[in-house]
């Protein structure tokens, strides 16, 4: 199975010489039970910042000092949506879902503790169930994503819906 990768002002193809190996799993290759550990990284207020401008959220828990300083957080925290977005961040950064997924169908949350600046997160993703679709070349996975901080306390869990390519299929 192979992809081609390109950007959109560029030709795409053999003839720009850009063909290259699909390195993600299909859904027929994961299994029941599987755990997919993503790697680790460190919340900055300028991850912050910059989730608090693309979004719109500039609720003062996340950006300003003074006010979360009187909180119940006792200073600034981060957007419990930019820890999701983190996580499936991280979990991407395996490659073990690329140019395989499709789409993210469906997710719930749960904010279990702040995440403050400064706390380093890591991700753990559990595939917890596997569903055939009426369509040959898609499948559905669930996933259950768990985020720790840097004193192994899980601070979100997610469970997902990922729709996924089937062996033998992908775009193109």
């Amino acid at each position: 199975m192979q992809a081609v990768i390109s950007r959109e002002d560029e030709p795409a193809g053999k003839e720009a010489g850009m063909l290259q190996k699909m390195r993600g799993r299909t859904f027929d290759d994961f299994t029941i039970d599987e755990e997919i550990a993503g790697g680790a990284r460190t919340v900055t207020e300028a991850d912050v910042v910059h989730f608090a401008c693309l979004s719109g959220d500039f609720q003062p828990e996340h950006t300003n000092a003074a006010y979360a300083r009187k909180g119940p957080f006792g200073e600034r925290v981060a957007h419990g949506l930019l820890v999701l977005s983190m996580a499936t961040g991280l979990l991407n950064q395996t490659g073990i879902f690329e140019g395989t997924s499709i789409a993210i169908l469906e997710t719930t949350a749960r904010f279990m503790k702040a995440v403050k600046f400064g706390d380093t997160i890591r991700a753990v993703q559990k595939i917890t169930a596997k569903k055939e679709t009426s369509k040959p070349d898609r499948g559905v996975l669930s996933t259950r994503i768990t985020v720790l901080n840097q004193n192994q306390e899980t601070v979100l869990e997610a469970e997902l819906a990922v729709l996924l390519y089937r062996r033998g299929f992908g775009p193109g």
